[in-house]
Order: C-alpha cells, then structure tokens, then sequence
C-alpha cells in the first residue's frame, strides 16, 4: 500500500496506518490520527511522542468527564481509543532504556485499558499468570456470563505489541464469535519488560504451557478446545510452543516465521556460517561498522535495532543480532508440531518476507497457507488495515477446525 502519510518514513507510516487499523474495533477515530499525524515531524521519535500523548490526553480526559457523568458507553470507547493512543505514544522511546517517558506513557495505556475493561459486559478480567517465581499479566474475555465451557483461543502479541493491543486484534472478534479469549504478555513484551525487567527467550514452551495450566484451571474453558495465536514475532513464538505443548487443538501464526536468524544476516558479508560467527564473536568492528551505517540509513532498521536492543536485554546491535540466531524453528522443531495449523502471509510484508512459506513447508501436520493481497488491502505485515477480513478468515478457519475435535 502506498504511504499516505509520511512517504518518507516507512516505519512511521506503518505505526500510523497501525493506528488507522484497530478502529474496527474502536481502538482509533480516523480523524484523530489523521489530525495527530499532520501534527507530527516526519522521522522526529520526539515530536512522534509528544503528539500521541496530547491526542491521549485529551481523549483520555473527555473518557474521565463521560463517566463521571454516567455516560457508560461513550467512556468505554474513548478510554479504548486513549489506550491505544498512548501505547503509539510510546513506541518509539526504547531507543534509551531509562527514559520515564516510555514507563509512564505504557502505565496510562494499561489504566485506561483496565478503565474500558470494567465497562464491558461481561467485564474483561484482568489476570495474573503464574509464571516461575512471578506473573504475567493478561485479560481473560468470556463469551458469555452462562459459566458454559467454550473454546478459548489464547493470544500474545510479539516483538512490540501489547496484551491489551490485542483487543483490537482478535480478542472481541473471537467474543463476537463464541469464544473465550485469554491474551497475555510474555517475557519480553510490554507489562514483563517494563515492569520486571523480563526479556524474551527463545524456549516459548516454557512460557505457554503455564498459560494453557492457567486455562485448564478456568471453569468456563473446554480443555479440549484450546488454540493458541501469535502475532508478528508471535509467529515463530507460537510455533516454538506448540511444537513442544501438544494440549493445543490448533495453532495460528500470524504471520509465519520460521528463522530469525534469516533476518539478521541478511546484510553480514559471507554465507550463512561465517555470518552467525562474526555476530557472536567477542570482537567484530567490521560488522558494528556495517550496522551502525544501515541504521543510520534505514528508518525501519534505526527502529527495529533500538527496541531489539530492549527487548531482549542487550547492549549493542550486533549482540540484538545475535541474539535473533537463538530464534529458529529448524532442525526438526516445526516438525514437531502436531496440532492443525494456519499459517498467514502477507504479500507485502516488510519484515519477515518468504518467513511464513518456509514454516508451511516444513510442517508435517494438517496445515494450511492463506495469503493476504495488496488487493485486499491486507497485504502489510500483519495484514495491518483490514482487520475485519483478516479475523473472518482466520476464525472461519478455527470454527471449522475446532468442530472436528471430540
């Protein structure tokens, strides 16, 4: 798709048409972030800030007046649409760990989010998973307040997004549609990272099977009905779990990934060995030298190395490289997976382009491959845009497989 605001900034115009595409379930106005973009420096991470954070504001504090008021609804709707307006505020501060900016922008988008959840019937719960020797946090949604045991889709985001982004990317469309959803952040995403000090790691086994535990324990959860999904580097996340935890009905990637090692060493010179040696050896200047100049150049890069550097507790861009090498589903990993399997494309993904075709390939389970067109205006990473055909397929695809189980 091309950029409609900022042209110049592929990064930027991707986080904004983010935005423009949780307003299908009312996550953003499409005025609000036309007039809040306008507003914005094109590249300036500051001005990006400053310019969310008055659009949150400012919806926030009319949300405050509607409640107060007893206008239940419209307060619902516009501490949503204020959460998300914080959570972008935020996005691209990670560059520098200790800044207060980026803590206290989350902390506001979780408490408005937390503000709307009450307001829904039935109420979004927000819960704490046992996790080792603390919690995650997450939201259990329930189809109905009846006590009936449902199917229940769990949902984690991956690389950037939130536990409470989710809402708009999957959770009420599953509400909508008979399911109990349970959304959760892991290590390495938002709540963990901001608050514990919790990085990623690449054995994501041992983060979902104390959430499908925690499910189990949920009267409403017909255990033999739960489908795990992972969004953008959920989609290697997920797979990783599901190829070990085989209590899972169905798993669905969106998109596929099938090595992030692919990733970052695309740009090291040599092939594939030379590449991931020079990224772990204790000493490279050639390679910081390569990154440091790609980073400078490409805004996306400049990005992604930043919050990399963040969410998986390292100093440099060639150790967050690196650190993409422990990310691989090969060596006879998918393989393993038992469970039937969506796998989502997109045509135009930006990120992990030809990731989601290799995954397909090497799974031995009941699978499936969709793709997602410019066409449709569903071909950005994510299908970002058209959200409302991106979850119609992929629930008609869990509906149908779901009602196979006994």
């Amino acid at each position: 798709m091309k950029p409609l605001l900022f042209p110049e900034n592929p990064q930027f115009w991707y986080e904004t048409l983010r935005s423009m595409s949780h307003i299908a379930y009312g996550g953003a106005d499409f005025g609000e972030v036309v007039s809040t973009s306008t507003r914005i420096t094109e590249g300036d991470y500051d001005s990006w800030y400053v310019e969310w954070m008055a659009t949150a504001d400012r919806v926030s504090g009319e949300a405050q007046k509607a409640l107060a008021a007893g206008h239940r609804i419209s307060a619902r709707d516009g501490f949503l649409r204020a959460s998300n307006y914080y959570r972008s505020a935020e996005f691209f501060l990670h560059g520098h760990p200790c800044d207060p900016r980026h803590d206290d922008a989350y902390d506001r988008s979780v408490a408005c989010f937390k503000a709307a959840a009450a307001l829904f019937t039935p109420v979004i719960e927000p819960v704490e998973i046992p996790y080792e020797d603390t919690t995650l946090p997450g939201y259990f949604y329930r189809a109905d307040d009846t006590g009936t045991p449902r199917p229940t889709l769990i949902m984690h985001n991956g690389f950037d997004g939130t536990a409470e982004e989710l809402h708009f990317f999957g959770a009420m469309a599953g509400v909508e549609r008979g399911y109990n959803v349970l959304v959760f952040d892991g290590p390495g995403m938002p709540g963990p990272r901001h608050h514990q000090g919790l990085v990623f790691r690449p054995d994501w086994e041992n983060v979902i099977t104390p959430v499908v535990d925690f499910a189990e324990t949920l009267p409403e959860v017909d255990d033999s009905r739960i489908a795990l999904l992972g969004v953008s580097m959920g989609g290697i996340l997920a797979p990783r779990a599901a190829a070990f935890e085989h209590r899972l009905a169905a798993l669905i990637a969106v998109d596929g990934v099938y090595d992030l090692g692919e990733v970052s060493t695309r740009a090291i010179p040599g092939d594939r060995d030379q590449a991931e040696r020079l990224l772990r050896a204790e000493s490279a200047p050639e390679v910081d030298a390569r990154l440091e100049q790609i980073v400078a150049e490409d805004a996306t890069v400049r990005w992604a190395i930043h919050h990399g550097m963040y969410v998986m507790g390292v100093d440099t861009p060639r150790a967050f490289s690196a650190s993409y090498l422990d990310y691989t589903l090969a060596g006879g990993i998918a393989e393993r997976i038992q469970c039937p399997t969506l796998v989502c494309d997109a045509v135009e993904d930006e990120f992990f382009k030809g990731q989601p075709e290799q995954l397909y390939e090497h799974l031995t389970c009941p699978k499936t491959l969709v793709l997602f067109t410019a066409e449709e205006g569903a071909g950005a990473h994510c299908h970002t845009g058209a959200m409302r055909l991106a979850l119609a397929r992929i629930y008609d695809w869990l509906d149908t497989t779901l009602a196979t189980v006994a």
